[in-house]
C-alpha cells in the first residue's frame, strides 16, 4: 500500500521552501507521480524527493533543467541563487564574526525585531524572521517583474534601456506594489531595504533615458510611486538620507507629471520623517506644503496631512493646534469615499487614521501631566482592533505606543499585559522604528521595578531586541 506524501511546510528551512515550490509546481505541470519527472529532468527519483520534502539541498546545475521542463522562466534558478547562495554568505559571515556578548546576560529569544543571522545546518530550524523572509521570497518571485536577482545582486546594475517603454512602466509599478505591501508587514530591513535601495537606484538612471512625450506622465507616476514605497522603507530602517532622496524625487516626478495625490503623499512623508528625526517645523512645512490646492486632493489625503500637522504640533507640546489640526484631520476623514481613493491611499481606513491621530495626542499625554490621555489611548486602542493582515508593523507600534502610554500615565500591570502583546506582535518585524518604540517602552517600565509583570516586560523586551 503507497506511504502518504510527507505534509510539507515551506516556512521549516530553505530547502523547506524550495521543495515546497518544486512539488507544487511539478503537480501543477501534470506530472502526478515522481517518477516520470525525474527521468525528464535527470535525476533519481531517490533525489528527486528528497529534494521536495526539504531532506536535500537541490544542487546547483538542476534548476536549469527544472525550469526548462515546467517552463517556469527561469523562476527555480533565480529561487535558488536568492535562497541558498545568500544563505552560504550568511553562515560565512558569521563564521568569521565573534559573538557578541549580551547585555545584561539577558537570554535572547528566537524573535527579534532585526534581522538574525541564518541557520547553520538545513536541519535546524531559522528564527521566524528568517522563516517570513523566505515566504517573502515566494512573493518576490511570482512577482518576477525583472531578472530581480540582477536588482539585487551588487554588480552589475541592470541594464537601462535606449528609451522608456510601457515595460519599464509596469516593472516599475509592480516593484512599488509588491515593496507596499512587504514593507507594510515584515519592516523595511533585509531583503526588502536592499530591494528598496536598489529598485530606486535603478529607477532614477531610468529618469535620464529618453521617453516619449505620450508615455511621459505614466512613467513619471511610476518613478514618483516607487520613490514613496521605497523612501518608506528606507525611513523605516533609519536610511534617512537615502529616504530624503527618494521622498524629494517623488514629488518632483509627481510635480511634473501632475500626479497631485501623489504629490501629496510624498510631502506627507517628507513631513512624517522630519518630524521623527526631530525636525517638527520642517515637517510641519511640509505638511501644509502638500495642502497647497487641497481642493485636488481626496478626503483620505487631506486628513492623512492635517494628521501629520498634528504630529508637528503635537511635537511642538502646542496643545491648541495639536487638537485644532486633529478636528481637521477627523472632519476631513468623515468625507472619506472609499472609491474616490487612489489605489496607494487604501490603507488609510479607520484604523490608520485612529493610530496617526494617536500619535500626535500621545506626545500631548505623555509630555503634559495635566493633558488627558484618555483620546489618545482610545484612538490606539481603535487602530490595534482596526489594523487587519498585512498592516503588522502599524499594529505592533501602536500596540506598543498604547501600552508606554498607560505604563506612563495609568496601571502598570495593565501596560505590562498590553506590552506583551505589542512585543509578540513586532517580534518578528526589521522595523528599526518599530524597535525604538518599543525600547521606550522598556525604559518607561523601568520606573516600576519591583512590580514583577513589569520587571517580565522588561527582560522580554530586552530579549527581542538586538543588542
Amino acid at each position: 500500500m503507497p506511504q502518504p506524501e510527507k505534509i510539507l511546510d515551506p516556512s521549516h528551512s530553505p530547502e523547506a521552501w524550495f521543495g515546497h515550490e518544486l512539488r507544487l509546481r511539478r503537480k501543477e505541470a501534470g506530472y502526478k507521480t515522481a517518477a516520470p519527472f525525474a527521468a525528464k529532468v535527470q535525476v533519481s527519483v531517490d533525489v528527486l524527493l528528497k529534494i521536495e520534502k526539504g531532506d536535500y539541498r537541490c544542487p546547483e546545475d538542476l534548476p536549469p533543467r527544472l525550469d526548462t521542463v515546467l517552463e517556469t522562466g527561469g523562476l527555480f534558478s533565480r529561487a535558488w541563487a536568492m535562497v541558498f547562495s545568500d544563505a552560504d554568505r550568511k553562515r560565512r559571515d558569521a563564521d568569521t564574526r565573534s559573538p557578541r556578548p549580551l547585555e545584561g546576560g539577558v537570554q535572547q529569544s528566537t524573535g527579534r525585531m532585526l534581522e538574525g543571522g541564518a541557520p547553520s545546518s538545513s536541519t535546524r530550524s531559522p528564527d521566524p524572521l528568517y522563516r517570513r523572509q523566505f515566504l517573502v521570497l515566494g512573493s518576490l518571485l511570482a512577482l518576477d517583474p525583472l531578472d530581480l536577482t540582477a536588482l539585487l545582486s551588487p554588480t552589475p546594475p541592470p541594464p537601462v534601456p535606449e528609451k522608456i517603454s510601457t515595460r519599464e512602466i509596469r516593472q516599475l509599478q509592480q516593484i512599488a506594489a509588491g515593496l507596499h505591501s512587504w514593507d507594510n508587514t515584515y519592516g523595511g530591513g533585509g531583503l526588502i531595504g536592499q530591494l528598496a535601495t536598489d529598485s530606486m537606484q535603478w529607477a532614477i538612471r531610468l529618469l535620464s533615458v529618453p521617453c516619449p512625450s505620450s508615455q511621459r506622465p505614466d512613467f513619471l507616476g511610476a518613478v514618483a510611486r516607487l520613490g514613496l514605497v521605497a523612501g518608506a522603507s528606507q525611513f523605516d530602517v533609519y536610511r534617512h538620507d537615502d529616504a530624503r532622496l527618494a521622498f524629494k524625487v517623488a514629488v518632483e516626478c509627481a510635480e511634473e507629471g501632475q500626479h497631485w495625490h501623489l504629490r501629496a503623499k510624498g510631502y506627507s512623508f517628507l513631513a512624517r520623517q522630519a518630524i521623527w528625526v526631530g525636525d517638527a517645523d520642517d515637517g510641519l512645512t511640509n505638511a501644509e506644503k502638500g495642502l497647497v490646492r487641497s481642493d485636488r486632493l481626496t478626503a483620505s489625503e487631506r486628513a492623512m496631512l492635517h494628521a501629520a500637522r498634528a504630529r508637528a504640533f503635537g511635537k511642538m507640546r502646542n496643545v491648541q493646534q495639536t487638537i485644532a489640526a486633529v478636528g481637521a484631520a477627523d472632519d476631513a476623514f468623515a468625507q472619506r469615499r472609499p472609491e474616490d481613493e487612489p489605489p496607494w491611499m487604501a490603507y488609510y481606513d479607520d484604523a490608520q487614521h485612529n493610530g496617526d491621530t494617536a500619535h500626535a495626542l500621545w506626545d500631548l499625554a505623555v509630555g503634559i501631566d495635566d493633558y488627558d490621555p484618555a483620546q489618545a489611548g482610545q484612538r490606539f486602542t481603535a487602530a490595534v482592533r482596526g489594523h487587519g493582515p498585512g498592516f503588522e508593523r502599524s499594529k505592533a507600534m501602536s500596540c506598543t505606543k498604547l501600552a508606554s502610554l498607560v505604563m506612563r500615565r495609568g496601571d502598570p500591570r495593565e501596560a505590562a499585559a498590553i506590552g506583551r502583546k505589542a512585543v509578540a506582535l513586532g517580534g518578528g518585524l526589521t522595523s528599526l522604528r518599530a524597535a525604538d518604540d518599543l525600547r521606550q517602552l522598556g525604559q518607561f517600565a523601568s520606573r516600576h521595578p519591583k512590580i514583577h509583570e513589569v520587571a517580565e516586560l522588561k527582560e522580554e523586551i530586552g530579549a527581542t531586541l538586538r543588542p
